[in-house]
C-alpha cells in the first residue's frame, strides 16, 4: 500500500475522463485549456494529483512517436511536477496503451489497474473503474486482449501509425455514439443497479477501505457503502467539470467554473 504523509496546507485532488481529443480539434483545445486553468489553479496547494484514466479519448504510444496534441495539457503536467506535487495516471479504456512518454516527459507515476492508498491515517481504493463489478463479461474479454502483448505487439509493427490512430479515433467515436444511443453513461438509477458500488460492497467485506474512487461512470456520485466508507465517482471534464478534494480529514466534491457547455 502506498503511503503519503500530507504536509501541512496541502491538499490531493483527484480528476478523471479528460477525454482530450473528442469530439474534434476544436472542441478538445476549448477543454484542453479549461483543465490547464483548474490544474494551475490548484497548483499552490497540491501535493498529489490523481489523474484517473480517460484522459485522452484515444491513446496509443509507438517507441518513437505518440499522437499529436496535447501541448498544452502535457506542459502544464511537467510544470507541476517540476515544482514539486507528485502525478500519479491510470490507465483507463481508452488509454490503456500508455507506456512511458507521461513518466518520462511529466515524471508521472503510470498505474496500470488499482491502487491502494493510505493518506495521513485514511485508507483510499483507486482504479479508473471499468471492468470492475458484475456483468460486462464481453468487454472484460475484449479488454484481456486489447491489452495483451500479441495484440499490441501487431497493432504498432503491423499496422501503419497513421492507420493505427484513424481506427483508434473511430474505435473511441464508435464507443461515444453507443453511449450517446442507449443513454447509460449519464443516466443513474440506484445503487442497486451501479456496478461499481456493487464491487465496493463485495470489496469492504474483504478489506475496510474509507474512500473507494473511480473515474469511468460520467457521474459524479457519493454513496455510503457501509458505516464510515463511501464510494466516489469522479464525473467528467465533458458535462460536469467535476473532481474531487482531500484535506487530509474531509473529501469534497467541486465543480470547476460550473457554467459549462456540454460537448454533447
Amino acid at each position: 500500500m502506498k503511503e503519503i504523509n500530507l504536509k501541512a496546507g496541502k491538499k490531493i485532488y483527484f480528476a478523471s475522463d479528460f477525454h482530450l481529443g473528442a469530439p474534434d480539434h476544436a472542441g478538445s483545445l476549448i477543454r484542453e485549456k479549461k483543465i490547464c486553468k483548474w490544474l494551475n489553479s490548484i497548483q499552490p496547494d497540491a501535493q498529489v494529483v490523481f489523474l484517473m484514466g480517460d484522459l485522452f479519448d484515444f491513446w496509443f504510444e509507438y517507441k518513437e512517436l505518440v499522437p499529436k496534441g496535447f501541448s498544452r495539457f502535457l506542459g502544464t503536467l511537467a510544470n507541476m511536477s517540476d515544482n514539486g506535487v507528485e502525478i500519479v495516471v491510470f490507465r483507463g479504456n481508452h488509454d490503456m496503451w500508455m507506456l512511458d512518454f507521461l513518466k518520462n516527459e511529466c515524471n508521472a507515476t503510470i498505474i496500470s489497474d488499482e491502487l491502494k492508498v493510505k493518506i495521513n491515517d485514511q485508507t483510499f481504493y483507486l482504479a479508473h473503474g471499468d471492468g470492475l463489478g458484475p456483468g460486462d463479461k464481453g468487454y472484460k474479454f475484449l479488454k484481456k486482449v486489447f491489452r495483451s502483448p500479441i495484440s499490441v505487439f501487431l497493432f504498432r509493427y503491423v499496422v501503419p501509425a497513421d492507420l493505427g490512430m484513424r481506427l483508434g479515433k473511430a474505435w473511441a467515436s464508435h464507443s461515444w455514439q453507443k453511449h450517446q444511443k442507449l443513454d447509460d453513461v449519464y443516466v443513474f438509477e440506484s445503487k442497486e443497479k451501479e456496478f461499481l458500488y456493487q464491487f465496493c460492497v463485495e470489496q469492504e467485506t474483504i478489506q475496510h477501505h474509507d474512500y473507494y474512487v473511480f473515474g469511468h461512470r460520467h457521474y459524479a456520485l457519493d454513496i455510503p457503502v457501509k458505516e464510515h466508507s463511501r464510494y466516489i465517482n469522479l464525473g467528467d471534464w465533458i458535462r460536469f467539470f467535476t473532481y474531487a478534494e482531500f484535506d487530509g480529514q474531509h473529501m469534497q466534491f467541486k465543480v470547476f467554473e460550473e457554467k459549462s457547455i456540454p460537448l454533447f
